[in-house]
C-alpha cells in the first residue's frame, strides 16, 4: 500500500458511500485509478466489507459496554476465538497492560446483556473481567 491507498482508505472510513468521482477529485487521480485501487484492496482482503454506523440515539434501547478481559496463561487465541463466536460482541481489541483484550458489547435489554456476561465469564482461559456500560457518546 502506498500513500494514495492510505488516503483512499481514510476517505472511505469517513464515508464509504462517497462516489468514486468525488474520491478521485480528493485524491487528484483519475476515476479509473480509484476504482482499480478499491477493487485491488477488496481482492487482497484489506477491505472486507462496508457497513452503516448509527448515532447512539438511533438505537435508544440498545445497551453498549466495554469489557476488559484478563487471559490466563497462553490462552489468548482460544479466548479470542470463543469471543468471536459470541453474537453480542461487536469488536475485539488486544492491548497491553493489566488487561489483554477489550471487547465492545451490545445487547437489546439488560437481561440479554446479563446473559451475555454470564456466557463470556464461562469461557475457558478468562481469568478476570471488568465491564463498564457506556452511558453517553460525545464524538463519533
Amino acid at each position: 500500500m502506498d500513500a494514495i491507498d492510505h488516503q483512499l482508505l481514510s476517505l472511505l472510513r469517513d464515508n464509504a458511500r462517497t462516489p468514486v468521482t468525488a474520491l478521485a477529485q480528493a485524491l487528484r487521480v483519475s476515476r479509473a485509478t480509484v476504482q482499480n485501487r478499491i477493487d485491488k484492496l477488496e481482492k487482497e482482503g484489506l477491505i472486507v466489507g462496508y457497513t452503516v454506523r448509527l448515532r447512539p440515539e438511533a438505537e435508544p434501547h440498545r445497551i453498549r459496554a466495554w469489557m476488559t478481559v484478563a487471559v490466563e496463561g497462553n490462552k489468548a487465541r482460544a479466548v479470542l476465538q470463543a469471543l468471536r463466536g459470541e453474537p453480542n460482541v461487536q469488536a475485539l481489541h488486544t492491548t497491553n497492560g493489566r488487561w489483554d483484550i477489550i471487547a465492545e458489547l451490545r445487547a437489546d435489554t439488560l437481561e440479554a446483556f446479563d446473559r451475555t456476561l454470564d456466557r463470556i465469564r464461562l469461557i475457558d482461559g478468562i481469568g478476570a473481567t471488568e465491564t463498564s456500560i457506556l452511558l453517553s457518546t460525545y464524538k463519533l
